[in-house]
């Protein structure tokens, strides 16, 4: 096994079963719950909740199987370490290339939203920044803009935090996830008083295929879960305490994405989210509980916050369990004497996409996140079915129940997510695949260290 021959990469085990579900929360709670929410309902309706159920589903299946790796090979770098010990060296690096971009450009999206709500709030109090600074060049129409100045500075902020220590970053999720489930509770318990049942009428306006839309859509909401994974080697005990991070998170985060869209369609028409990029508050407002919509803001802030430091942790752990293997320069696997992280790859990683996020605005930069992260999810369902007859001897400390049937079903339905994603995602997904057949052909398969070398 690739994953049990490797040496220790000298990362401090830190973690427990707590901070891997804050963490999976961390992730998850975030951009989904406080933006993509009124984006779904236009597509969806009422029936948003169902394609909440839907997406949560296909997350769940592919969960169970991340939940078997994560136990039987606690090594970093998520999906990619599982590649490698199942699949070979090539679809490894394929789905190491590919989760480069999802978590990359997740981080890179989500620090885009942040700006805006920050912008939002202190403008609340008569703060404005200069109009050049607030967002990408062409990311407002009739607007001149040069650079989202608050996107790369908070990108700049939580890479410091992350190259300082898991410790240190893990710690710091945890005030910030606590801070935002409360204020998420909160709009649950006041806005449950200004439900109209009529609003949920029609239920289901636009069809089964206005809420499968939406639940490919909305599947953004859910990714996180899965860089939870990509801490394994940070975890004291990572056969008990990955599966109860990843599906506790999961679970967790369901039924809150759940009843907020319920609540929120239920005070507020759904064709009045056109053009709203803050719908839980907007629905706040709505009821005429202002009060507690200013919290809501502040609780979006935190939460795309938390969002932004567990994938961009992610990102460094696959980056540097790749170039631990050969396929990237080993700098990026150098761990730093004090600090015990991958020094130089966070902050690598942290300037190349907070420049991203300072020059390329969100509609562009959310193409590709939910077909990267679908293709990911089938690869490890069927992983988890190959390891089960290459290696059946290996203890697996938590076991996929249903196998080959839950994988067969998380594939069914990430496809099934996957066909109703625009034609330009799916080119633009094939090009950058293309691209990374060359490097991986022209440089990684050189250098590989498991890979027999080149006359």
């Amino acid at each position: 096994m690739v994953a049990q021959g490797r040496a220790e990469g000298g990362l401090k085990k830190v973690l427990g079963p707590l901070d891997l579900i804050l963490m999976g929360i961390g992730a998850i709670v975030g951009t989904g719950i406080f933006v993509l929410t009124g984006t779904g309902a236009l597509t969806a309706g009422p029936a948003l909740t169902l394609s909440f159920v839907i997406a949560a589903l296909a997350c769940g299946f592919a969960a169970m199987c991340y939940a078997e790796f994560a136990s039987t090979v606690p090594v970093a770098g998520s999906i990619y370490t599982y590649s490698y010990a199942t699949m070979g060296e090539l679809v490894a690096w394929m789905i190491g290339w590919d989760l480069m971009l999802e978590y990359g450009l997740a981080t890179s999206a989500v620090s885009v939203g942040w700006s805006g709500y920050f912008q939002s709030l202190i403008g609340g109090f008569g703060l404005h920044l200069p109009v050049a600074l607030t967002a990408a060049p062409g990311a407002v129409p009739g607007v001149q803009t040069l650079i989202n100045l608050p996107a790369f500075m908070i990108m700049m902020i939580l890479t410091a935090m992350l190259s300082w220590g898991a410790r240190e970053s893990a710690r710091m999720n945890s005030i910030m996830v606590a801070i935002k489930i409360a204020v998420v509770l909160l709009f649950i318990a006041v806005g449950a008083r200004h439900v109209q049942p009529a609003n949920w009428h029609p239920f289901m306006p636009f069809g089964m295929g206005g809420t499968m839309s939406a639940a490919a859509l909305v599947f953004f909401a859910f990714i996180g879960f899965d860089a939870v994974t990509s801490a394994a080697e940070e975890v004291k005990r990572p056969e008990r305490d990955l599966p109860i991070g990843i599906i506790g998170s999961l679970a967790v985060c369901t039924v809150l994405y759940v009843v907020v869209s319920a609540i929120m369609t239920g005070i507020v028409p759904f064709q009045k989210f056109a053009g709203i990029d803050h719908p839980v508050s907007l629905a706040l407002q709505y009821a005429n509980e202002n009060w507690v919509a200013g919290f809501v803001d502040l609780g979006a802030i935190l939460g795309m916050t938390t969002v932004i430091l567990v994938m961009s942790y992610g990102q460094t752990r696959v980056v540097f369990a790749m170039s631990r293997d050969g396929l990237l320069p080993a700098r990026l696997s150098k761990v730093h004497p004090k600090f015990g992280t991958p020094f130089f790859a966070t902050w690598m990683v942290g300037i190349i996409f907070g420049l991203i996020a300072a020059v390329v605005p969100l509609d562009v930069l959310a193409e590709l996140i939910n077909i990267g992260t679908l293709a990911a999810f089938c690869l490890v369902s069927v992983a988890v079915v190959v390891l089960r007859k290459k290696r059946p001897d290996l203890h697996r400390a938590f076991r996929c129940p249903g196998v080959p049937v839950i994988p067969a079903l998380a594939v069914v339905f990430c496809v099934a997510l996957m066909t109703f994603l625009s034609r330009t995602t799916w080119i633009a997904f094939t090009i950058w695949l293309v691209i990374g057949l060359v490097v991986y052909f022209g440089y990684s398969r050189r250098n590989a260290v498991l890979h027999p070398k080149q006359p």
